[in-house]
């Protein structure tokens, strides 16, 4: 561990700051080629939806009102 006041550190014969290399020449990188753009086509939904783009809700007489599924009885009592 340091101590705090590092007084007794020296610089060691030799051991100097090193001397400055060439600065080298900054060549620029080459040019990207470019990617050819992928040509977008619109997809057709597959349920019908309304002007928000949400899907037209549509009854089914399988679920409730929450989508949860109706309960029925097989022996005739309620």
């Amino acid at each position: 561990m340091r101590d705090k006041k590092d007084n007794a550190t020296f610089d060691l014969p030799g051991f100097g700051p090193a001397e400055p290399l060439a600065p080298e020449p900054k060549v620029p990188p080459p040019p990207r080629p470019r990617r050819a753009a992928l040509k977008q086509e619109q997809m057709e939904l597959l349920a019908p939806t309304d002007a928000s783009g949400l899907p037209v809700w549509q009854r089914d007489e399988q679920l409730d009102v929450t989508g949860l599924p109706v309960w029925q009885r097989d022996d005739g009592r309620h």
